[in-house]
């Protein structure tokens, strides 16, 4: 939504990644710079939203359990990061990161999140209320995160 009147921003492109569940991201990290997943880019819709469909993100080590999002004023403007016009994270409810990490692949996740907090974060250390999701759903059915951001 704007920032200045609080209207759906319809049109706008959200590009999204965040790191598979050992911590790594493609693109990025070591063994994986030629490949890409984990990475999707969305048109807003008339309201201003968009919808992806991923896996749960990991808790690496120092870093709060997060997924990384650029907004565009297009699809075509996407695909220059110099067209991007913000630049931001969602952070995940620690509730959800338990439930989640409770499942197998996820253990060094348990270990990392036991490390960082919210308040510790580098990202989100100087307030995390306008970027925590709220999540809804379950694990077997599926869950959904959700966070209005002003552009």
């Amino acid at each position: 939504m704007s920032a200045s009147t609080c209207a759906p921003l319809a049109g706008q492109a959200v590009y999204l990644w965040h790191c598979v569940r050992e911590g790594w991201y493609s693109l990025y990290s070591g063994g994986v710079t030629n490949q890409n997943y984990l990475r999707g880019i969305q048109e807003a819709d008339a309201n201003g939203r968009v919808s992806f469909t991923s896996i749960y993100p990991a808790c690496y080590s120092g870093r709060w359990p997060h997924i990384h999002f650029e907004v565009y004023p297009s699809l075509a403007s996407a695909t220059n990061v110099r067209n991007k016009i913000a630049t931001s994270q969602i952070a995940l409810p620690k509730a959800t990161n338990d439930a989640v990490f409770a499942i197998a692949g996820y253990e060094a996740s348990i270990r990392n999140q036991a490390q960082v907090t919210l308040a510790n974060d580098n990202v989100f250390s100087d307030g995390s209320s306008l970027e925590l999701a709220t999540i809804t759903g379950s694990i077997e059915g599926g869950l959904t995160a959700t966070l209005t951001v002003a552009v």
